[in-house]
């Protein structure tokens, strides 16, 4: 039996994922880097580890992320991208509007699928590109 947990995956494997798939996938993935860089910055409460989460991983601060990243992106990442912001989904939160959520779910999307694919040095390179510009735009990170 093929192993299907195997962090890299085939472009084929990839590809054949639902948007919403690799939007659900990009979701854990891009939660993880945040809470390990959060991790990382020192001591902190348990309460403000959840608070400096939540902000980094609601809709509207993804949507500002991917926005950023839009110019870095190579042609295969804009297709995921855009493969997740496309993606009919059915509910947006109450704190977001209809094109931020978008944008936050084709963030997913990117994450998911290079998650998938075993590209987790240029995860990091897009990850930390993301948070340069929430700096710059005073997001309090």
């Amino acid at each position: 039996m093929e192993n299907l947990f195997a962090l890299q995956f085939t472009p084929q494997q990839v590809n054949a994922i639902s948007n919403l798939g690799l939007a659900h996938m990009g979701d854990g993935v891009y939660e993880l880097l945040c809470r390990s860089y959060l991790c990382c910055q020192g001591e902190k409460t348990v309460l403000r580890l959840h608070r400096d989460t939540v902000g980094l991983v609601k809709a509207g601060t993804q949507a500002a992320v991917a926005e950023a990243l839009l110019p870095h992106l190579t042609e295969e990442e804009l297709a995921f991208y855009r493969r997740g912001k496309n993606a009919h989904t059915h509910a947006a939160p109450k704190a977001a509007s209809r094109a931020e959520y978008a944008r936050a779910t084709g963030l997913e999307a990117l994450f998911g699928a290079l998650y998938l694919l075993g590209r987790t040095q240029r995860l990091n390179e897009l990850f930390f590109l993301g948070l340069e510009a929430l700096k710059e735009e005073n997001h309090g990170i």
